[in-house]
């Protein structure tokens, strides 16, 4: 018929090549999703960190996985990604959650005080467990402030922001019942004359 089968050749050869190209990635993503469904590392409902974004695993398919952030997002991520990069499973073998609150006081409150009102708020806060039991530390003395952290406990990740909510509002209102200010930078500024 007059076609040059060498030309033919060169040009499956090179969309072979260009094939092999686009099928590595799809590859990689179904083995990993392969890996992601045998080892479990995660599962479906789990709470997981990935990159910047907080979010539930809603679901696994054989190329990415969908999960559905805090802002009620929905992020299609390539199971390659699971493999390759560090996911924080919030609820991988325990629902239990610490939250950590970083407050200063002023230099004239009493510490003790202050140590008590933060657990009382910590007791009051609906969803913080009693076991393990709330613990406060007083972590340094700041530039213009008393440094303590209050640490508690929840039993679900997915309550977190909730709660961290609830026990900044309970926080604030312990402190305005005892007198305790929390203070703000001061700059002094003095303006040289000639």
């Amino acid at each position: 018929m007059g076609i040059k089968l060498s030309a033919l050749t060169v040009f499956a050869g090179v969309l072979g090549v260009g094939i092999g190209f686009g099928m590595q990635n799809i590859t990689a993503n179904m083995v990993s999703g392969i890996v992601i469904l045998f080892e479990r590392p995660i599962k479906e409902g789990d709470m997981v960190r990935f990159k910047n974004n907080i979010g539930i695993v809603q679901k696994i398919n054989l190329r990415a996985t969908v999960i559905r952030t805090i802002l009620n997002e929905h992020l299609i991520v390539p199971n390659s990604e699971f493999i390759n990069s560090t996911v924080e499973n919030m609820s991988f073998s325990d629902l239990k959650l610490r939250l950590r609150v970083d407050v200063g006081v002023s230099y004239s409150s009493d510490p003790f005080t202050v140590k008590q009102a933060l657990l009382d708020a910590a007791y009051s806060t609906e969803h913080i467990l009693k076991n393990p039991e709330p613990s406060v530390l007083f972590i340094a003395f700041g530039e213009s402030s008393l440094d303590f952290q209050l640490f508690a406990w929840i039993e679900s990740p997915k309550r977190r922001f909730e709660t961290e909510s609830d026990l900044h509002f309970a926080v604030i209102q312990k402190f305005r019942e005892r007198g305790i200010t929390i203070p703000f930078p001061q700059r002094d500024v003095y303006i040289k004359q000639k």
